[in-house]
């Protein structure tokens, strides 16, 4: 039951809608700067519309079968929930409709961790990541930051989502799926990391 469960939810994760939502506007979202097929570059070629489409695509895929699972009951046990919770944004991460090419899962990510929290750790991770954006903002003095910046917010903002998991005394399965969702952010930022680390390395 957990291995069916989990490649449904894997399916569902793989579904491209901010991909091809660009495709049927004659837009193809991988020709940007970090080429990466999800709602953000949705945002930038197709503006904010088409962008809030993509973002609620991709949030939903997570969503939804994660909700429904733990809702119906489905779920033989908490440990089976970590495969099962996974499986959206690994199936995001490396779709197959895309040759195992897939997006880095932010959105999936905010999915799936708002239907196994109602909502409390998503909404903490949305916290922190506005926090950098502000310090950004200051920092670079109201310019836009690069998607390796981007990229650096995002990990750092989940690494420091850890702690609060810890301090508030979240169950150790959801601190597994934590880490199985950390590896593969990490993963899929880890070109954009390298980048900004030669820039660094450069400007010194």
């Amino acid at each position: 039951m957990t291995f069916l469960l989990s490649a449904l939810c894997f399916l569902s994760g793989s579904l491209m809608f901010s991909y091809w939502i660009g495709l049927l506007l004659n837009i193809n979202i991988r020709e940007t700067e970090d080429g990466n097929p999800g709602a953000a570059n949705l945002w930038k070629k197709a503006g904010y519309k088409y962008g809030l489409l993509g973002i609620a695509g991709d949030f939903g895929k997570g969503f939804l079968p994660v909700w429904l699972i733990i809702k119906s009951g489905a779920a033989p046990s908490h440990k089976a929930l970590i495969p099962i919770a996974l499986a959206p944004i690994a199936g995001h991460a490396f779709s197959p409709f895309l040759k195992g090419n897939g997006g880095k899962g932010l959105a999936v990510s905010f999915g799936v961790w708002s239907a196994l929290t109602k909502f409390r750790i998503s909404l903490t991770y949305a916290v922190i990541l506005a926090c950098f954006y502000v310090l950004a903002k200051v920092v670079k003095k109201g310019k836009k930051t690069t998607s390796s910046e981007d990229s650096l917010q995002t990990a750092t903002g989940f690494l420091l989502l850890s702690l609060f998991l810890i301090f508030r005394r979240f169950p150790s399965f959801l601190l597994w799926i934590w880490l199985g969702n950390f590896v593969i952010l990490l993963w899929k930022n880890k070109k954009a990391l390298m980048r900004l680390k030669k820039e660094r390395d450069f400007t010194m």
